[in-house]
């Protein structure tokens, strides 16, 4: 496969994870299209890594998976304690607690 494949496979995750952050409104989907991005950049990182023939991408995106894996479980953590406290997980709720 080419290398333009990839890299329009990657930018169209990529921007369907960013119009899934500007328009979703619920704090678990928006999670899931920040890991999106991050799938659409690991793809970039694996395919130039083929394509100089080493290994290097490969081990960045190794290093973004594990990054990744702690973010969602931050992530998911703050939001269990926004619902233990607001009872909703809705994005425009959360300006309650700026108070």
């Amino acid at each position: 496969m080419l290398l333009n494949q990839f890299l329009l496979l990657s930018a169209f995750l990529f921007c369907t994870g960013v119009y899934g952050v500007l328009t979703r409104r619920h704090t678990v989907l928006v999670l899931m299209s920040v890991e999106l991005m991050l799938t659409a950049v690991n793809l970039n990182l694996v395919a130039f890594g083929a394509r100089s023939g080493g290994a290097v991408g490969q081990i960045f995106a190794l290093f973004v998976l594990t990054i990744a894996a702690a973010e969602v479980g931050v992530g998911l953590a703050i939001v269990l304690l926004i619902y233990r406290n607001l009872r909703t997980a809705d994005l425009d709720d959360l300006e309650t607690l700026k108070d």
